[in-house]
């Protein structure tokens, strides 16, 4: 067996690669801190990475509509900037409808829960009046006259100190935090900025190191499946937008049908929790049948009602049509993406898993039709109902059921025979 450079290049690598597996399982904590330290590094261009993605989805449309302007840096300059002004309109738009109505809400429940507190503290007291025995349980059990009460003040004192010292502390931290988290998102920005601004640069540059490192067909399939996830996120995020100001037009309309208080709020709070796939909905639902029950609890019944035949109308007309068509993703496998994303890395979790459930759906399929047709499977055997399967069980009922005939006509004939004698 010879040596050559490509063969000790990969010798090399996979004992390279052997050696940081056995540091990893060995080392374990350290292998954390490595992990975590190096995204430390990393996430705030990770962060801009996934902006620059997000906003590419308008900025591409916004930008198609200015092709008149034929200077392609003030074409793309206008669109990114338009881009961003359409999302802090947007924001700033939801902010306006929320903000007052929350501003409404809570001011009505700082009213009416201090009459529901007295009135349940009315209701135990009277309770503890018609049960006296109760109440001299409760004394025995709690033992007030037994207590050192200089003691528990002082262990109390004692623990809120420690507390303020723990709170003062937690306070440092989340300060440090905050402010790591905002230059991380400012630097998140500019990189999402830059990214958009030269994306074709980068994409070209991508496919020449790719290129230039792995062999063509390699790189040819990796640039079809980026194409094919670029494709299906785009379509996933600009359906699930559009779906959500659906939803949120429906239920203003039915609300103001019914004259439900809160129509502006619950109809944003809906449209905005509906960008969760599966679970947001419902979530919204909860938060508007609490602010109209502070309202009024028979119209909060029927708010719940009215979610519920809503629900069923989204499910199984608008979601199917708006987004479900864009990722080609089976409902299924739906829920079991958003469940899984959900607990791997929360509600980001679950916008990211469905379209990359998708991905991997596609590539399975045409892995599958591609071995299919090179093992020739006749297409009868991929039937729901094999043909071979289904002949045998049909040959075995008709054989039991000419043997039951057989025995009955030769019944009959014996039977029929010994009448004749007679």
């Amino acid at each position: 067996m010879q040596f050559d450079k490509k063969m000790l290049h990969k010798l090399f690598l996979l004992a390279a690669g052997c050696l940081v597996f056995a540091w990893i399982l060995l080392d374990t904590a350290r292998a954390g801190m490595a992990v975590k330290a190096v995204w430390g590094l990393i996430s705030p261009f990770v962060v801009g990475a996934a902006i620059a993605f997000v906003f590419n989805v308008p900025m591409r449309a916004i930008e198609r509509q200015l092709e008149g302007i034929h200077k392609t840096e003030l074409r793309r300059g206008l669109s990114i900037l338009l881009t961003i002004a359409a999302l802090i309109l947007v924001l700033m738009f939801v902010m306006e409808l929320l903000a007052p109505q929350m501003q409404v809400t809570i001011a009505s429940l700082t009213q009416q829960i201090p009459p529901f507190i007295e009135r349940t503290a009315t209701k135990l007291v009277q309770v503890m009046d018609e049960h006296p025995e109760l109440k001299d349980w409760i004394l025995d059990v709690t033992n007030l006259e037994s207590l050192e009460w200089t003691k528990i003040l002082k262990d109390s004192l004692g623990f809120l100190g420690n507390q303020v010292t723990a709170v003062m502390g937690s306070a440092v931290n989340v300060i440090g935090s905050v402010t790591s988290g905002l230059v991380n998102m400012v630097i998140g920005i500019v990189f999402a900025i830059y990214c958009l601004t030269r994306k074709e640069i980068l994409a070209r540059q991508g496919r020449r190191i790719l290129y230039a490192i792995l062999p063509e067909k390699a790189v040819d399939e990796i640039i079809r499946i980026l194409r094919l996830t670029n494709s299906t996120f785009s379509n996933f995020i600009s359906g699930q937008c559009l779906e959500a100001c659906i939803l949120g037009c429906l239920f203003a309309v039915a609300m103001a049908i019914f004259k439900m208080p809160y129509i502006p709020l619950v109809s944003v709070i809906i449209a905005v929790t509906a960008l969760i796939p599966v679970v947001g909905a419902f979530v919204g639902c909860v938060l508007g049948a609490f602010f109209i029950l502070v309202d009024n609890p028979l119209q909060a019944v029927t708010f719940v009602a009215m979610f519920l035949i809503l629900q069923q109308l989204e499910n199984n007309l608008i979601y199917p049509r708006v987004v479900g068509t864009s990722i080609g993703l089976p409902g299924m496998w739906v829920l079991v993406a958003v469940s899984i994303g959900g607990e791997l890395m929360g509600v980001g979790g679950m916008l990211v898993m469905i379209p990359l459930a998708s991905v991997l759906y596609t590539l399975a399929r045409e892995f599958t039709d591609k071995r299919l047709a090179q093992r020739n499977i006749p297409e009868g055997k991929l039937q729901d109902q094999p043909p071979e399967l289904k002949s045998r069980f049909q040959q075995n009922r008709e054989r039991k059921q000419r043997r039951r005939l057989q025995k009955m006509k030769e019944k009959f004939m014996k039977a029929q025979k010994d009448r004749e004698n007679h």
